[in-house]
């Protein structure tokens, strides 16, 4: 009897596996674009097919995935396949509700878009060989066919009233017009002819440029060419004038199915609203004493002004913002070891947000390479108008978005070698921002902020994140308007009006996302202060934050589970 329950468990463990792995390569062979970031490359001269049919077909694949999951039975799966399981099958439930809800007929928002990250593919692809040229110049050549399918699917949220809020897309056809170039050598899918890696031979190089220079021409130019008028002509002009998700087909069941996307727990718009709110007034309370410290005279309202205009917390040149960033990132990478045991062998570095989306984009982001490839990870720094860009949010930008957040984060996910390849390259945002939120707080452990005006920076991305849950909800779910949640915003935190004004249209167009951060946070934020409770003098931050981050990204929930078992384990020594 001992031995049958033995096989079946081994048996159910098998059949998760099986599917795993089938799984796996349905997504690769589906999206040519996630192969090749993901070290895969034997489908690098062709891109997706995001035809209504082709995403329907997908649609009954995943259907089918989600019936076989059910019918395994849990308690006959070892521990790690129980957390292998859960995360799985809440990543089917959500590819079906993208169907389902038809989210797919909006593939881009207010500060990123497919076309926006198909500008990334000189930089995405292996460039080494005869072959990988001659596979990048038919990806050029597929771009129009690409973006036609788009098109169409645009079309249909025309139709049906499902499109981005008319109100954020102001200035937009940036994005595609800076690809509507006039000739080849000033685009940016040129740029790997310019020069040529010493294991292409040179004798082939002629030839290969001037292939690329007609791809790049017919192909991704005029692929956009054909985007920015449909755009312009027809997208822009039908774009929906209200804003909530609320106002979408179905859209109260689509932004609760969406704050559980995002937030990877079943807390309802209510329950997030309230919570920011008590959150609000928490970091009033900490912005108020800092005042209170630099004496300042005058009232809240008078010291926001105060740091929006005031030019000594401005740099005077792209290359100083940069240069700043830089060195705070080096200080933290010396401080990583008294935080972490395990430490990733990726580098990474600081650069400008490219020209063609910094207008409408947030002041920094983190951009980790594809698989395989030599880059490193890129700390990105929104260096357009700098009169936006105040340097006493520097600090906990930095944390955020380099070290020890996003790159410590994700390049410790890729080393992971011990789960599933799904789970390597996994992004929860609840895990993902929450973990960057906390990163900003644990530069207080670290040392950081000890000028008072950057503290207050911390804290104003702080409020920032706990005014999301409050406005986020706002406009999704209860009818807020986008001049009241700039009000909110700028009543509250010391961001300059241009960064609230781009992050509003980004709540709008993103619904849900912006509550990760807060969330994750304090749930992270809860698990540490229960470890160091239960711990006490046992209690090793260093050992804490590899729990944290020792299994990539995963629901709040098997968090919680797994630094509770930690917690355990450590107690009985």
């Amino acid at each position: 009897m001992i031995f049958t329950v033995g096989c079946l468990t081994d048996n159910q463990n098998v059949v998760l596996q099986d599917i795993f792995d089938e799984a796996w390569f349905f997504r690769l062979n589906e999206n040519p674009l996630f192969a090749t970031g993901v070290g895969i490359y034997d489908k690098n001269d062709r891109l997706p097919l995001v035809t209504e049919k082709n995403i329907q077909r997908r649609g009954e694949y995943w259907r089918d995935v989600l019936k076989r999951l059910d019918g395994i039975d849990l308690d006959r799966l070892n521990a790690k396949n129980r957390i292998n399981y859960k995360i799985f099958h809440r990543i089917v439930e959500d590819r079906l509700a993208d169907i389902k809800f038809k989210s797919y007929l909006i593939p881009l928002n207010a500060d990123s878009g497919f076309h926006i990250a198909l500008a990334r593919l000189p930089k995405n692809v292996p460039l080494k060989s005869i072959t990988d040229y001659e596979n990048y110049i038919s990806r050029l050549n597929a771009i129009p066919d690409y973006i036609a399918q788009h098109i169409a699917l645009m079309r249909e949220g025309i139709r049906i009233g499902m499109t981005i809020p008319k109100i954020v897309l102001h200035g937009y056809d940036i994005t595609i017009s800076t690809h509507v170039v006039n000739s080849p050598e000033e685009s940016v899918f040129y740029e790997p002819f310019i020069s040529f890696p010493i294991s292409v031979p040179s004798h082939e190089h002629n030839r290969l440029r001037q292939v690329g220079r007609k791809a790049v021409m017919t192909g991704a130019i005029e692929g956009y060419r054909k985007f920015l008028t449909f755009f312009n002509d027809e997208y822009y002009p039908n774009a929906r004038e209200t804003i909530g998700a609320s106002d979408l087909p179905d859209g109260q069941a689509y932004y609760e199915q969406r704050t559980r996307h995002f937030t990877t727990l079943d807390l309802s718009p209510e329950e997030i609203h309230n919570i920011g709110l008590q959150e609000v007034e928490r970091i009033k309370r900490e912005m108020t004493n800092i005042i209170k410290e630099v004496e300042f005279d005058g009232s809240f309202q008078d010291f926001l002004n105060f740091l929006r205009t005031d030019r000594q917390f401005y740099a005077k040149t792209p290359e100083d913002l940069l240069k700043e960033a830089s060195f705070i990132a080096k200080k933290m990478d010396a401080k990583l070891p008294s935080l972490f045991k395990n430490l990733p062998r990726l580098p990474y570095g600081v650069q400008a947000v490219p020209d063609h989306i910094a207008p409408k984009y947030t002041g920094g982001r983190y951009v980790g390479p594809a698989e395989g490839s030599t880059e490193p990870g890129y700390y990105w720094v929104n260096t357009y108008a700098l009169g936006i860009r105040p340097l006493y949010n520097l600090e906990a930008l930095t944390l955020h978005e380099a070290v020890p957040g996003h790159h410590l984060q994700n390049a410790i996910t890729r080393e992971l070698d011990d789960v599933p390849m799904f789970r390597r390259h996994l992004y929860l945002s609840a895990f993902g921002e929450g973990w960057g939120l906390y990163s900003e707080w644990l530069g207080l452990e670290a040392g950081f902020y000890s000028d008072p005006y950057n503290n207050f920076g911390r804290l104003t991305y702080e409020m920032w994140r706990a005014c999301r849950l409050v406005v986020d909800t706002g406009i999704h779910a209860f009818g807020w308007t986008r001049d009241e949640v700039i009000e909110y915003m700028v009543e509250r935190t010391a961001l300059p009006i241009h960064e609230v004004t781009t992050e509003t249209d980004r709540y709008i167009a993103w619904p849900g996302q912006a509550l990760a951060y807060k969330i994750g946070e304090l749930k992270i934020k809860e698990l540490r202060l229960y470890s160091e409770n239960v711990l006490k003098e046992d209690f090793d931050v260093r050992e804490f934050h590899d729990v944290v981050l020792g299994n990539g990204s995963v629901p709040l929930d098997v968090l919680e589970e797994q630094v509770k078992i930690w917690v355990e384990t450590e107690r009985s020594r």
